[in-house]
């Protein structure tokens, strides 16, 4: 009898006959003296092969190559973890090793790692090696009985792979896109032909909505049935525009409102239906009867709640694949790219649990995961594929506050830690933020004839619009505060006599859109008003060069988005952004806020926030005090 190793593969020979020995009776020869086992431990010892009898971990070892047409090869196999490396079980036919070999030591894998490895593969339908790309991302990335060694993620990456792809632009476009757009319109075609889903989360202004119009014009072509689009209601009469623009051989249905049909039928004629997150919330027993081909998530930050009512709705929606839109695939915590990619990729992250327990919600966090999405992400920055769009110029504006605005400003701070020193109560910091907005809206100095007289900032904002009108531009401010709008809108109407408007949650969705086109459509300065929850997303409003950011916002991607109005593609002139703040209060520490939320995004494409840090965030807003700068 002799015993020899090949491929990674233990064979016994006894004359004629070969055998291949699992694990268990190679252990059980050598280490317990099993008299059963068929193996010769004598034969096993003299055989040059030194044999542990530590487990090993067992591993899925990932690989790729890329073939003549750009598109991968993917292979996956059984591996183990000998120490710091990872080596793949040795085959013979469609024998598959419970062991692993290298540099001539034999390391076992745990009992039942080969039925764990068949039910792996049995629950992708993967009869081979080698995988297709749904295969690919269909693994357990995010939990399971396995550790993933994925050394083909760097090829796969999004970034890398979807230059290299050579999908045609689906005929009927009626646009020529930018290089950059024609390398994301092959990667969803790419993506879209073989079922799997993903998350275009390219930076806001690039036209996004463009690449996904080409991806519904390409499944439409090759007869994969009814696509669906869901997008918050603010941006229902841009998408029938857009599509009606770049795709007039599409077949479209708006879903909404009064146009809305109670027959499943109607909904499954039409090449794309758009309707809106509230409409699918409300009508999901009809939306669910229908399987999908693409199902397309417009805003997809609206999802980034796990538990909310529109999140789950969406995610029940029958579809042969889904794609989520968002220029901010993270906006408050790494658990808002884990919902969205529930919807793209439904378990690719592991469960919510899981995920919260194996990713940190920190920049190392962020760090980790970034490979793992990168795969399922097409993540292009402004800066980097769009040079010819027009420089964009952020204009910090610091302000100190009057003697009088600080005293008053102390009183409600001092007020809140009095009622709460322990738990300081949100109420308390949007006082303090309505405050800094203009005093009347916290109900202080009302007694004042003129606005102006009381608010250090609403007198650098006139200044400021004031130099605006002077060059003949437009002017964008945004406040959150109604209250303050209205006193910005007036005051700018009766101070230079130019046209103000106010688009805010008062002003009917379907009437937005009006407002927008008539402000573009003035000749010469302008101001318009905007309530960025009402107006910093979906509206293309590239009349206007300067953007005011009279409040800044406690979450860095409304400010983002809401700059996007103007700073996008079609914009032709560089666009100048405002940033106003008082220095010593609430406004300073979320303008260090979104300092560090942004320096956590340019490490990945996601960041991190928590309840904790939130709760931090508000304790040193709120000991925060402007009385020295007075």
């Amino acid at each position: 009898m002799n015993v020899t190793c090949a491929g990674g593969v233990i064979i016994g020979r006894a004359g004629e006959k070969e055998y291949l020995p699992s694990a268990d009776e190679i252990f059980g020869a050598l280490f317990e003296g099993r008299s059963d086992s068929p193996v010769d431990a004598a034969a096993l010892r003299t055989s040059g092969i030194r044999f542990s009898d530590e487990l090993t971990s067992p591993a899925l070892l990932v690989t790729t190559m890329l073939g003549g047409d750009g598109e991968p090869e993917i292979r996956c196999q059984l591996a183990g973890k000998a120490g710091a490396v990872t080596v793949p079980a040795g085959t013979r036919g469609a024998f598959i090793a419970d062991y692993v070999v290298t540099d001539g030591r034999w390391h076992p894998l745990p009992a039942g790692t080969l039925e764990a490895y068949a039910r792996v593969r049995a629950a992708n339908g993967v009869t081979s090696d080698i995988l297709t790309l749904s295969q690919y991302v269909g693994l357990p990335h995010g939990s399971g009985e396995f550790v993933i060694e994925d050394r083909a993620a760097g090829k796969l990456a999004a970034g890398r792979l979807a230059p290299q792809l050579s999908e045609s632009i689906p005929a009927g476009l009626a646009a020529k896109p930018y290089p950059y757009q024609q390398v994301g319109i092959r990667w969803l075609g790419y993506l879209a032909r073989h079922g799997v889903g993903c998350i275009l989360a390219d930076e806001m202004g690039l036209g996004k909505t463009l690449e996904v119009i080409a991806a519904l014009l390409g499944e439409t072509a090759a007869g994969r049935g009814c696509n669906l689009v869901v997008c918050p209601a603010t941006v229902l009469e841009n998408w029938r525009r857009e599509l009606d623009r770049f795709a007039p051989s599409l077949v479209c249905l708006v879903h909404a409102g009064s146009r809305r049909t109670g027959r499943a039928t109607e909904l499954s004629g039409p090449d794309v239906v758009v309707s809106s997150y509230e409409t699918v919330a409300e009508d999901i027993s009809l939306f669910r009867t229908l399987q999908w081909n693409l199902v397309v998530l417009d805003e997809a930050q609206n999802i980034r709640n796990p538990h909310a009512r529109r999140t789950l709705r969406c995610k029940e929606l029958r579809r042969r694949a889904g794609i989520a839109v968002t220029g901010t695939p993270m906006e408050n915590r790494l658990q808002d790219l884990w919902s969205i990619t529930d919807f793209a990729v439904p378990g690719y992250l592991g469960t919510e649990r899981d995920f919260e327990a194996r990713h940190a919600d920190t920049e190392a966090g962020a760090r980790e995961l970034e490979p793992l999405v990168s795969a399922i992400m097409l993540r292009r920055r402004v800066r980097d594929v769009a040079q010819d769009l027009p420089k964009r110029i952020d204009v910090p504006v610091p302000l100190a506050m009057n003697r009088a605005s600080a005293t008053a400003y102390e009183e409600i701070r001092e007020e809140a830690l009095r009622n709460s020193p322990r738990a300081p109560q949100l109420t308390a910091l949007v006082r303090l933020r309505m405050f800094c907005a203009h005093p009347w809206a916290a109900g202080k100095f009302r007694e004042t004839a003129d606005p102006v007289a009381c608010s250090a900032k609403l007198e650098r904002c006139l200044e400021i619009i004031e130099e605006i009108v002077g060059a003949g531009e437009k002017t964008l401010v945004f406040t959150s505060f109604n209250e303050v709008a209205d006193i910005v809108d007036a005051t700018v109407t009766s101070r230079f006599g130019i046209p103000a408007a106010q688009i805010n949650g008062s002003v009917p969705v379907m009437d937005r859109q009006d407002l927008v086109d008539s402000f573009a459509a003035m000749s010469g300065p302008a101001v318009l008003v905007l309530n960025p929850r009402a107006a910093g997303t979906g509206l293309n409003i590239t009349a206007a060069n300067h953007v005011i950011h009279y409040n800044l916002e406690w979450n860095p991607a409304v400010e983002d988005q809401a700059s996007a109005r103007a700073h996008r593609r079609g914009q032709a002139r560089p666009v100048t952004v405002h940033r106003l703040f008082y220095v010593d209060t609430v406004e300073e520490v979320i303008s260090e806020r979104m300092t560090r939320k942004r320096l956590i995004a340019e490490h990945a494409v996601v960041g991190g926030k928590g309840s904790e840090e939130d709760i931090a965030d508000i304790v040193k807003a709120l000991q925060r005090s402007p009385g020295h700068s007075a």
